[in-house]
C-alpha cells in the first residue's frame, strides 16, 4: 500500500474491567500512523474517562481525538447495549485538514453571525468539507448550534449525535483530545482531500398524500390543512389505508414537514420527521414537535420496525450506487437509543445491515439521545434515526 493511501482500523470490546477493554481495543487498532481517533465509551466506565482519553491519544499518537459516552456502544457488525464496552476508530488520512473544536455553551448562545463564527473558530467555509459533532444532551442547545453552523458553513454536511448516559443524574460526557467535558459540544471540521458522505435513515414511510398547511397558531398547532380541520384530514388519511396499515399507523403515527419546498419530488427521505404530540378533537388542531409554517407541505408518516428496516436497507443500497463501487475509508454510526433491541427485537440490527453492504468497513459509534444529519440541504437534530457518516475522498464522481 502506498504511503498516500488512507488507512483505518476499528475495535469494539466488552469487558467489566475498563483497563482490560482499553488494552485489547488499542492492540486491535495498532500499527497505523494515526491522525484521527474516535472514542465511544459506555457510561459505566465514567469514573475513568479522563485516563481513557489520555491513554488513547498518547498510545495512538493521534493529532485529534473526538468522541463521547454512550448507553450503548457500536462497532463493526455489533451493537452492545447497557453493558461495559468501548469502541475505537483510528484513521490515517494523508492530505486531510483536521480541526478539533470545543463549542462552549457560551459560544453556542452568543455567537449568532456567520462572520463571527468564522472568526471565533478560525475557520473559513472554503476550509471545511463536513462537520462531525458530539454534544451534551442536557445542558446544550444543540439545535441552535446545528442551525448556526448550517448558515455559517452552507453546503457542509453536519453529522453526529448527542451523548447518552445517566438520565436520572442528567449527565453525559464528550471528549476532545485529552479533555473530558460535561456540557457544550465537540466537533471535527474535516477538510482537505476528505469529506463525509451522509446517510440519514429516519425509518419512516409516508402515508396518504402531501398537503399544504393553511393555518397555524400558538407556534406548534396546525389548525387547518388544505383549508380543512387538520384532525379531520388525518382521520380520512387513516381510513383510506388497508386494515393492516391502519393498525400499524395508529400505533406509530408522526408528521413529515417538507425539507425543501422547491423539490420536484417528495418521497421518503424528503421530509423532516417530527412527533405528533397531541390532538384537539374539539377544534380539529394537531400539536406537533416542531414550528410549522403556513404554506409548508406536510405528509403524515408511520414508523415501526418494518419501515425502519426497509428504509435503512434501501438507503445503504442507494449509497453504494452513488459511490460507484468505491469503498469509503471508515464510518461513524450514531443510532437512536430507541432503536436497537427496543425497536427491532433483535441485537445489532443497524450495524449488521451496514456490514452486509460494506463488508469489512471499519466502523465505530454509539446509541444517542438525538442524532444529527441532513435532510435536503440542511442538517437537523432527529430522534429514532440512524445517522451514518461515511468518510470518503472528495474525488467521488457526483459527490458534493
Amino acid at each position: 500500500m502506498e504511503e498516500c493511501d488512507p488507512i483505518a482500523k476499528s475495535a469494539i470490546i466488552e469487558d467489566d474491567q475498563w483497563d482490560t477493554a482499553l488494552q485489547r481495543a488499542l492492540a486491535q487498532i495498532a500499527g497505523i500512523p494515526t491522525d484521527l481517533v474516535f472514542l465511544f465509551v459506555s457510561d459505566i466506565y465514567a469514573d475513568h474517562f479522563p485516563e481513557i482519553a489520555r491513554r488513547v491519544r498518547s498510545e495512538t499518537g493521534a493529532r485529534v481525538l473526538l468522541g463521547c459516552s454512550g448507553q450503548g456502544i457500536v462497532g463493526k457488525g455489533l451493537e452492545l447495549e447497557d453493558v461495559p464496552a468501548l469502541s475505537l476508530l483510528a484513521l490515517s488520512l494523508p492530505d486531510a485538514s483536521l480541526q478539533a473544536i470545543r463549542f462552549t455553551p457560551e459560544l453556542i448562545t452568543n455567537c449568532t453571525d456567520p462572520e463571527e463564527w468564522h472568526t471565533r473558530l478560525n475557520l473559513q467555509p472554503d476550509n471545511v468539507n463536513a462537520f462531525l459533532i458530539f454534544a451534551d444532551p442536557f445542558q446544550t442547545d444543540s439545535e441552535r448550534l446545528i442551525e448556526a453552523l448550517s448558515y455559517a458553513y452552507p453546503g457542509a454536511p453536519i453529522l453526529g449525535g448527542l451523548a447518552s448516559g445517566d438520565f436520572e443524574e442528567r449527565c453525559a460526557y464528550i471528549f476532545c483530545n485529552d479533555e473530558v467535558y460535561e456540557d457544550g459540544a465537540v466537533g471535527l471540521a474535516l477538510g482537505g482531500e476528505y469529506t463525509v458522505f451522509p446517510l440519514l435513515s429516519q425509518g419512516c414511510e409516508p402515508i396518504g398524500e402531501p398537503w399544504t398547511i393553511t393555518k397555524v397558531r400558538n407556534k406548534n398547532l396546525i389548525t387547518t390543512i388544505s383549508n380543512r380541520p387538520a384532525f379531520a384530514l388525518l382521520v380520512d388519511t387513516l381510513e383510506d389505508l388497508s386494515p393492516e396499515l391502519q393498525s400499524r399507523a395508529r400505533r406509530n403515527l408522526l408528521v413529515g414537514l417538507a425539507a425543501d419546498e422547491y423539490s420536484r419530488t417528495l418521497e421518503r427521505g424528503s421530509f423532516l420527521i417530527r412527533q405528533l404530540i397531541g390532538i384537539d378533537r374539539h377544534t380539529g388542531a394537531l400539536a406537533i414537535g416542531a414550528i410549522p409554517r403556513q404554506g409548508q407541505t406536510i405528509q403524515f408518516q408511520m414508523r415501526d420496525a418494518t419501515t425502519a428496516d426497509l428504509d435503512l436497507r434501501e438507503l445503504l443500497i442507494l449509497a453504494k450506487v452513488e459511490l460507484a463501487g468505491r469503498q469509503p475509508v471508515a464510518a461513524i454510526l450514531c443510532t437512536c437509543n430507541g432503536r436497537g433491541l427496543n425497536m427491532f427485537g433483535e441485537p445489532h440490527h443497524d450495524a449488521k445491515l451496514i456490514a452486509q453492504e460494506f463488508g469489512t468497513l471499519p466502523l465505530a459509534g454509539l446509541f444517542c439521545s438525538g442524532e444529527i444529519g441532513p435532510v435536503g440541504k440542511r442538517s437537523f437534530l432527529h430522534g429514532f434515526t440512524a445517522s451514518l457518516a461515511l468518510i470518503v475522498r472528495r474525488n467521488f464522481v457526483g459527490l458534493f
